[in-house]
């Protein structure tokens, strides 16, 4: 079951420039921010496994963004590990899922439900 998306033009200021993120409904866990690739499995199950949690999550596919705001991510994500790879669910902008974990994704959330 997929939740609907009521916002895709959401916006985040970002080094001055703009990057669109996707908002996904469910209940606030905090500032829950994922980059994917649209085409990736991993990010998919990533996606369900957070709507099946019911998290509201704000999510960008870094493969339909123009080049400038795809390198903006690159910088996102070489904050949090050192390979670019995907999925990378951020918490907070304190702490990082990287890769599809279900195991800490659901302790990730499970206690703020």
């Amino acid at each position: 079951m997929f939740r609907i998306i009521l916002d895709t033009s959401s916006a985040a200021f970002m080094k001055g420039k703009i990057m669109d993120y996707k908002h996904v409904n469910g209940r606030d866990r905090g500032d829950v921010k994922l980059y994917a690739v649209s085409t990736c499995v991993w990010c998919r199950k990533t996606k369900r496994l957070l709507e099946e949690l019911d998290v509201a999550y704000d999510y960008v596919d870094v493969d339909e963004l123009e080049t400038e705001a795809k390198n903006e991510v690159k910088d996102i994500v070489n904050k949090w590990k050192e390979r670019i790879s995907y999925p990378l669910l951020v918490i907070n902008n304190d702490h990082c899922i990287p890769n599809f974990d279900e195991d800490m994704i659901r302790k990730e959330f499970a206690s703020s439900r």
